[in-house]
């Protein structure tokens, strides 16, 4: 069993500060000034949204319209690539999602909800779809360009044992009025992880993933809890909360997504997620159990191994300094991180914030509540990509769907918008 195995996973609910203790609203500031509520939080972020000219475009149902470039990523279980591209009408860089229709392990009726969610969403936290198309057997679905790419994306590339705390406090934070948005709406995410939450070269922080998205609200009454299970959901068990996975009588609500929050918390600060090496079995006895994940660092990897069990596993090793078990034992996240990720991960759903509770949380005090401008500088040397001139032209994805519509002929092009 790997040392971040240990450190992420092995301590429980009976083990934890806040474990049988009562919920304590107390340590919860408000955010900057004193104006804590939901309708102060909705104005100061309302200027961080698209407000470039991009937004403001008006985008032809027309594959035609666009030139396509490097592939940076896949979606919907790898039937849909994502791809730079030029809109050659206004010269505006942007993102396409191009999804196959006709892939086998393609749900359509997920891939439809997602549309007509992203539709019916205006929120500056949400990734926005400016336009919807089917071209050929493909549909297309104009979207901003996120230079950043995913968090997931951003640990691969270089932060390869975590990103910088800072920097998860901004993640974090805006991730969090996404989904107060989307509770108070009465929507449960159920897809909170890493590769969901998308950054834009600005730092504009975005949540995406809404296939998995189910309404709490039904023939017009909010229900107190859902008992729905995901289809098609094995790439998000390791996220899952533990009432999800149980599947009883009990069912769940939106404190899931919290639960799925913390282990992203966890993703973003120890490079990968909690229960990664752990069989699908053992994960799900580990969860209802009461395991309770934590972050990686000094205070909690101390606890399993000993600076001179590190020096002496392997001998006296030349990259010994570079070894992740040696950079989390040196390092020390705050211990208001640590209070967060574990109210996140409560087993028990009441002992679990809410959203709107965790924005008020001590470890976002010291951000900038309007933007997340500082962004960028915390992800250096990580560099958006922004400058698409110097990128080869995607020119074979067009030939072959030129020669399928010469093959298949279309009565009419169909729109989502």
């Amino acid at each position: 069993m790997s040392l971040l195995h240990c450190a992420c996973t092995k301590a429980r609910v009976s083990d934890s500060p806040s474990a049988n203790k009562p919920f304590d609203r107390s340590i919860y500031t408000p955010l900057g000034d004193d104006r804590g509520d939901v309708t102060a939080r909705s104005e100061a972020s309302s200027s961080d949204s698209f407000s470039s000219t991009t937004a403001m475009l008006e985008f032809e149902s027309d594959a035609s319209c666009y030139e396509l470039y490097s592939v940076i990523g896949k979606g919907h279980q790898d039937s849909a690539t994502i791809s730079l591209a030029k809109h050659l009408t206004s010269g505006a860089t942007i993102a396409i999602k191009r999804t196959d229709l006709e892939a086998s392990d393609l749900d359509l009726n997920l891939l439809q909800q997602e549309i007509v969610l992203c539709k019916q969403l205006q929120h500056e936290k949400i990734l926005p779809h400016y336009k919807n198309f089917i071209h050929g057997h493909e549909l297309w679905s104009i979207m901003p360009l996120m230079a950043f790419g995913s968090s997931r994306d951003l640990i691969h590339a270089f932060f390869t044992i975590g990103l910088p705390e800072q920097a998860i406090a901004y993640i974090l934070r805006d991730t969090l009025l996404a989904l107060e948005y989307l509770h108070n709406r009465g929507i449960i995410h159920r897809g909170i992880k890493a590769s969901h939450i998308l950054i834009s070269a600005a730092g504009k922080v975005c949540l995406s993933g809404l296939q998995t998205a189910i309404f709490m609200v039904q023939d017009g009454k909010r229900l107190r809890v859902v008992h729905d299970y995901p289809e098609n959901a094995i790439d998000l068990l390791q996220w899952f909360s533990p009432e999800i996975l149980e599947q009883n009588l009990s069912g769940y609500d939106t404190k899931s997504d919290i639960y799925s929050l913390g282990i992203t918390a966890c993703e973003l600060a120890n490079g990968q997620a909690p229960f990664t090496d752990m069989p699908v079995t053992q994960m799900l006895l580990e969860k209802l159990n009461g395991t309770k994940p934590m972050l990686a660092d000094s205070t909690t990897v101390g606890n399993f191994v000993t600076e001179d069990a590190i020096s002496e596993s392997d001998g006296a090793r030349a990259d010994d300094a570079n070894r992740p078990e040696k950079v989390f034992f040196e390092r020390t996240f705050s211990q208001h991180f640590h209070n967060f990720v574990s109210l996140c991960l409560e087993r028990d759903t009441e002992q679990r914030p809410t959203a709107t509770t965790l924005l008020n949380h001590p470890l976002f005090k010291n951000l900038r509540r309007k933007t997340s401008e500082a962004l960028p500088a915390l992800l250096h040397p990580v560099t958006p990509l922004t400058d698409i001139s110097k990128l080869p032209k995607d020119n074979s994805a067009m030939s072959d769907l030129t020669q399928q519509l010469e093959e298949v002929s279309m009565e009419e092009d169909w729109s989502f918008d």
